[in-house]
C-alpha cells in the first residue's frame, strides 16, 4: 500500500487500533512495543487473519523504530495507566519520559509524518510531543473529543433507541471530567436534541459522557476502555490519509481561538492530508465559555506542572 501508519504501543489500544487500520485497508501497519515478541506476535496473528476479513495490509511487530521510517502519521499510545498509590505527578512524569523519547524516535525516521497523541494525561502529553518534535502545530494532533463524543452519540441514541447513524454531537475541552457536552449542537437526523430530550436526561446523559471511561474502568476492575479509543484515533487517520477534511472534535493548540492561548484544548476542526487544516470556532453561550475557559484551566494546571518535572 502507498500508505505507512506507525502504532506506538502493543497494548489494547494500540494492537486494535492497527486491526482497524488494517482491516479497513487504510494502509499497511508497523506495531512498535518495547517487550521483545509482543507487537511481533500480534502483528503476525493479524497478518494470519487478513485472509478471512480480506484485506492486503502488510502488518509488521518491531522493537525498534527502524521498521517506521516514512510513516505518514505516528498513533502515540505509549504510556502507564494510573495505578492505585500513584499520584498524578508520578503518572505525569513517568509518561511525559516514555512520551518524549518515542517522539525523539518517531521523528528521526518520518520528519514529515502527522502525530496523533493517545497517551494520558492527553492535553499534558500533546504539549510533551509538540516541544519534543518541533512539528508546526498542525501536525501534531489528540484524540480525545472524537471518542467523548463518541460516547456522548451512544448515549443519545440509547435513550432514544435510534440508529447512532443519525447522531451527531460536539464536546469540547480537556479530556476529562472537566469537558463540555454541548447538546444545543447535538443532533438526531439534524433535530436538537434539546427538542427530543427532557433537561433533565440531557444532563444525566451529559454527566455520563465526562465519566464514560471511569465507567468502563468500575466495570472492568483491571483495564481501561480500548475499542472506541482505537476506533476514535483510527478516524481521525483515516481523514487524513484519505484528505476527507471531516470536521472533528481533536485536541488542537490553540493560539487565540476561543480566546485560549498556548494550549491543547479539543474544539471541532478540519483534518486532511496536512493535519488540522482548520479550527472551526462555533458560537458559545456564556455558560459554555465560562464551562470552556474551566476545563482550560484544568490543562493548564497539567502543562505548569509539567514545567516542574524532570522527565
Amino acid at each position: 500500500m502507498d500508505k505507512k501508519v506507525t502504532v506506538v504501543g502493543a497494548g489494547n489500544v494500540g494492537a486494535t487500533a492497527a486491526q482497524r487500520l488494517a482491516e479497513k485497508g487504510l494502509c499497511d501497519v508497523v506495531l512498535v512495543d518495547i517487550l521483545e515478541g509482543v507487537p511481533q506476535g500480534k502483528a503476525l496473528d493479524l497478518m494470519e487473519a487478513a485472509p478471512v476479513e480480506k484485506h492486503d495490509a502488510h502488518i509488521t511487530g518491531s522493537n525498534s523504530y527502524d521498521e517506521t521510517n516514512g510513516s505518514d502519521i505516528i498513533i502515540i499510545t505509549a504510556g502507564i495507566p494510573r495505578k492505585p498509590g500513584m499520584s498524578r505527578d508520578d503518572l505525569i512524569s513517568t509518561n511525559a519520559g516514555i512520551v518524549k523519547k518515542v517522539v525523539t524516535d518517531v521523528v528521526k525516521q518520518s520528519p514529515e509524518s502527522i502525530l496523533i497523541i493517545v497517551s494520558n494525561p492527553l492535553d499534558a502529553m500533546c504539549h510533551v510531543a509538540l516541544e519534543t518534535s518541533g512539528f508546526p502545530k498542525n501536525r501534531v494532533i489528540g484524540m480525545a473529543g472524537v471518542l467523548d463524543s463518541a460516547r456522548f452519540r451512544s448515549f443519545i441514541a440509547m435513550e432514544l433507541n435510534v440508529s447512532v447513524e443519525n447522531t451527531h454531537a460536539f464536546v469540547l475541552g480537556g479530556h476529562g471530567d472537566t469537558m463540555v457536552p454541548l447538546p444545543r449542537y447535538s443532533t438526531v437526523a439534524g433535530i436538537p436534541i434539546t427538542e427530543l430530550i427532557s433537561k433533565e436526561r440531557i444532563d444525566a446523559i451529559v454527566d455520563r459522557t465526562a465519566n464514560g471511561g471511569a465507567e468502563i474502568v468500575s466495570l472492568l476492575k483491571t483495564g481501561s476502555a480500548y475499542y472506541a479509543p482505537a476506533s476514535a484515533a483510527v478516524e481521525m487517520a483515516e481523514s487524513i490519509l484519505k484528505d476527507k477534511k471531516k470536521i472533528l472534535p481533536c485536541a488542537a493548540y490553540l493560539e487565540g481561538e476561543y480566546g485560549i492561548n498556548n494550549l491543547f484544548i479539543g474544539v471541532p476542526v478540519k483534518l486532511g492530508t496536512n493535519g488540522i487544516e482548520d479550527i472551526v470556532e462555533i458560537k458559545l453561550t456564556d455558560d459554555e465559555k465560562t464551562r470552556l475557559n474551566q476545563s482550560a484551566d484544568a490543562v493548564k494546571e497539567l502543562v505548569e506542572l509539567l514545567k516542574t518535572l524532570d522527565y
